[in-house]
């Protein structure tokens, strides 16, 4: 089994796949001190819900944005999984994508993932626009080639420094008004937060249409898609499990050279 890891700012996502299918998925906050021995004993807890345990797995991804986050990361799989992890973004691990960039370097390992899965599942050009701290449209051309995106602040980010700026705003919670005009604070923000980037997001989706100049397909992910799906017109198609896919497919299109070299 493949233990993969998409390792977020704000949500670390562990998912374990036996052949092609996800057998389970877990999501924790992401904590750059947690130790390898810390997020043992909690994976292992919900691994024997599944019945699953760390025998088990015999091969691990990790993709991160946060790099100082995957040394323990490493030391989990290493340690505790016999598994030496493959890790998008480092030198030899081929994603099988192009990269249409000045400074390839420096994409998001989850983005990339995100593009590698999209163009295998969905045909043409598309936009993946991905909702987690940041909410980032990323576009990928026919041919599979990572294009390039945009980065905006991600919903709960745009929550928290609303809050943290105007002393007299309260913190709240995402959701979906009724109305656009809110008759006290909190509908006001929720409308703002919620109405404002759907507004935001059918946007730049029009503006990136424009400039790319083709047929394109949206595709959404991360974790609040589904709060905006059924708002935000120009999604075509939302899929929750898109990074760790992608990373499924970039392990197995590594596995044999990464064994190779011990």
């Amino acid at each position: 089994m493949l233990l993969a890891i998409d390792a977020g700012n704000t949500n670390t996502v562990f998912a374990i796949w036996e052949g092609d299918t996800v057998r389970a998925e877990w999501r924790a906050e992401t904590s750059a001190s947690r130790t390898a021995d810390e997020h043992l004993i909690w994976l292992t807890q919900l691994m024997g819900i599944e019945g699953l345990k760390p025998a088990d797995i015999d091969g691990a991804i990790i993709a991160t944005v946060v790099p100082q986050a995957l040394f323990s990361l490493r030391q989990l799989c290493a340690k505790y999984f016999c598994a030496h992890p493959m890790v998008v973004g480092e030198r030899g691990v081929d994603i099988g994508i192009d990269i249409n960039l000045e400074r390839p370097d420096v994409v998001g390992a989850d983005r990339l993932a995100n593009a590698v899965a999209a163009h295998d599942k969905y045909p043409g050009a598309l936009i993946v626009v991905d909702f987690g701290t940041a909410t980032t449209f990323d576009v990928v051309a026919g041919n599979g080639a990572y294009e390039g995106g945009v980065i905006a602040p991600g919903v709960n980010l745009s929550l928290e420094a609303l809050h943290g700026a105007a002393a007299k705003l309260p913190r709240i919670a995402i959701e979906r008004p009724q109305a656009v005009i809110g008759h006290d604070t909190v509908p006001a923000m929720q409308s703002g937060i919620y109405w404002g980037y759907v507004s935001l997001i059918e946007g730049l989706v029009t503006r990136i249409k424009a400039e790319y100049e083709k047929p394109m397909t949206v595709i959404a992910t991360g974790g609040l898609a589904n709060l905006f799906r059924h708002n935000v017109k120009c999604i075509d198609h939302v899929d929750p499990d898109l990074t760790v896919r992608g990373l499924h497919m970039i392990y197995e299109r590594n596995k044999a050279a990464f064994a190779a070299k011990g």
